[in-house]
């Protein structure tokens, strides 16, 4: 099994001729049974990275997800292209998970994604001993970090289901961007030794970047929709705004959506999928959109407003143009923006009066 194999499987279900630099690397390590964390940017293709030596290995890969539309795009995917993959949430019924689990045990997937809740789960570690489990995947793996933005608690306890698996697979975690002492914290959490670790080219000379200084950001924004025609992003701070935002641009003759987290599921599957299947042309949100969404053809990304953290522009802004074609990201700001974000970083960090005043408490208790 080597690199005929890998491209044999490539230009069969994904029709290419060859891979995007990096991506046979890490390909060929997941082979050689090597623990791996790849750094990847948004668009880089990770999903190939297990897809294909899942396939190449046989047997069942696993696939631990955040997210619900994010398994659904990539099961999808899968189905689109004649393999078998299912996937386990908690919207299924007891009878619908109990039919895919016996398909799995019949060996009937390549591909079975899981939130990290129902790996977890003493019901679905009932099912890992008797699984033909080959590989090993953690998407998203920066959710482990709990110093993240983005933390999940059941992600510590993925790597106690490593003595569950008879195979002892590979495992390899997935990540599109995380400073070094999240990686530190990925490869602790989950226990990986003896790993190697790849980082992507995150450059992305298919986008262009501006940011405009203004007062009238609605003006700015429903000029540059009119202007820049396609599929538009639109990323704002609040589920208010973002509602508010749909709502006008609706009424100035734009198809638009707005997705937050306080929408019920069925809601946000349905708005999602419209704006996938470019029923609806521009979907305003808050972050809890950016994460699972896979669309190669958004070609404009605005923020109303700075996001919390650099790493979070950088997914965020990284939806746009993952097609390749020329794409753009705009963000608006104005003063109250960074007199906003001043004051949020001030709440997240006490005051030297207030360690000070911690400092002597705990030193007058010992």
């Amino acid at each position: 099994m080597g690199n005929s194999d890998a491209h044999r499987i490539l230009k069969k279900y994904w029709g290419y001729d060859d891979y995007r630099k990096g991506q046979l690397d890490i390909i060929q390590a997941i082979l050689a049974k090597q623990n791996v964390l790849a750094l990847l940017p948004t668009g880089g293709g990770k999903s190939i990275c297990f897809q294909v030596p899942g396939l190449i290995i046989g047997g069942l890969t696993i696939v631990v997800s955040p997210l619900i539309a994010l398994m659904k795009d990539q099961v999808d995917g899968l189905h689109e292209r004649g393999i078998d993959a299912a996937f386990l949430t908690s919207g299924q019924g007891y009878k619908e998970q109990r039919v895919i689990m016996e398909n799995a045990l019949q060996g009937h997937y390549s591909f079975l994604y899981v939130s990290p809740e129902r790996l977890s789960s003493v019901s679905f570690q009932e099912y890992l001993p008797n699984l033909d489990i080959r590989l090993l995947v953690i998407d998203e793996a920066h959710c482990i970090s709990m110093w993240g933005a983005d933390f999940r608690p059941s992600f510590r306890k993925i790597k106690e289901v490593y003595p569950l698996l008879v195979n002892k697979p590979a495992v390899a975690a997935f990540t599109a961007s995380a400073p070094r002492w999240i990686q530190d914290d990925i490869l602790e959490g989950l226990a990986l030794k003896n790993t190697t670790i790849y980082r992507g080219d995150f450059g992305r000379s298919n986008l262009t970047f501006r940011v405009f200084n203004t007062s009238n950001k609605m003006q700015v924004l429903l000029q540059g929709l009119k202007t820049n025609k396609g599929c538009s992003i639109v990323f704002a701070g609040t589920r208010k705004l973002v509602q508010d935002i749909a709502d006008w641009l609706d009424k100035e003759g734009i198809s638009t959506h707005f997705y937050h987290g306080g929408l019920d599921r069925d809601s946000r599957v349905k708005r999602q999928q419209e704006w996938m299947n470019n029923k609806v042309r521009v979907m305003v949100c808050t972050n809890a959109f950016g994460m699972g969404v896979d669309k190669p053809d958004v070609r404009n990304v605005y923020h109303v407003s700075p996001s919390s953290t650099p790493e979070d522009y950088y997914q965020e802004a990284g939806r746009a143009g993952r097609d390749g074609n020329v794409s753009q990201c705009i963000l608006l700001h104005d003063e109250q923006d960074w007199i906003r974000a001043e004051e949020f970083i001030e709440k997240q960090h006490p005051s030297e009066k207030s360690i000070i005043r911690v400092y002597h408490a705990v030193m007058n208790s010992i």
